[in-house]
């Protein structure tokens, strides 16, 4: 390796784990200040801990991209789900892989948006959850970049793996646990997340995209790239269904947790 690649990533490995480490300080900081104002401290927290999510903002944009394909509107959708949802070329995509781009993203944020923050909080508390959160965003602004940004974003691709290993396949698992529930099929779901869960190039991203392609019964696609599940590619009525189970898994995360804060 050059020298000049070399640099770019040791530089891009002390930003992460600077900013990583500063915003750890901080809330370590808020959570000792908390704890000595009683109810108040913990309502601080929680609104602390709240801005590690991202939630209702995933499910708008999901929603938007299956309205605008119900309308027709195929040029609006695409936009939409390159705009809101994924980092790919979305110009050229037919419906169906428009509406996979949308359920994929919306699987594949029940890790990064709730059960990985969740999973932080519980093991480290605030500072864990916030420093999560710090490697999940450089991640996805530097990581998997090409062209000069590709060493400088290495660091933060390769922690953001490491840190979602656990939580990616909880997640996973929990999403093909609700999908009966929520109208799927939760022993498809199991079976097409052991099937094709490593088939992405993300070692995390495809256990809960496989595991929702699985609960809805259909295919999702990034052409040249993989192939999830059986079946049809989706349409606007998969991303409502799979916004419904995204909801679920979040409420059987939250429940879960409270549980857990309790023993």
């Amino acid at each position: 390796m050059s020298g000049s690649r070399w640099r770019l990533r040791v530089t891009g490995a002390a930003l992460v784990i600077t900013l990583g480490g500063g915003a750890a300080t901080l809330a370590w900081a808020l959570t000792e200040a908390a704890s000595r104002l009683g109810v108040v401290g913990l309502a601080l927290e929680a609104l602390a801990l709240k801005t590690t999510f991202s939630i209702r903002r995933l499910g708008c944009a999901a929603l938007d991209v299956a309205a605008r394909l119900e309308h027709g509107d195929l040029l609006a959708a695409r936009f939409s789900v390159g705009y809101h949802l994924v980092s790919r070329e979305t110009a050229g995509l037919d419906g169906g892989h428009v509406a996979s781009a949308a359920v994929e993203s919306v699987a594949e944020n029940l890790t990064d948006s709730v059960v990985a923050p969740l999973v932080f909080f519980l093991v480290f508390g605030l500072s864990g959850a916030v420093a999560y959160r710090v490697v999940n965003t450089a991640d996805a602004m530097l990581g998997y970049r090409r062209g000069a940004l590709e060493d400088f974003g290495k660091a933060s691709a390769r922690l953001d793996d490491l840190v979602n290993v656990v939580p990616a396949r909880l997640a996973a698992t929990l999403l093909a646990l609700v999908a009966s529930a929520a109208g799927g099929r939760t022993g498809t779901a199991l079976r097409m997340m052991w099937r094709d869960g490593a088939l992405t190039a993300s070692p995390n991203a495809g256990w809960t995209m496989a595991a929702m392609a699985g609960a809805l019964g259909v295919t999702l696609e990034k052409e040249g790239a993989y192939r999830l599940g059986d079946g049809d590619l989706p349409g606007p009525a998969d991303i409502r269904r799979s916004v419904v189970v995204f909801a679920m898994s979040v409420g059987l995360v939250g429940l879960l947790s409270l549980i857990a804060l309790a023993l």
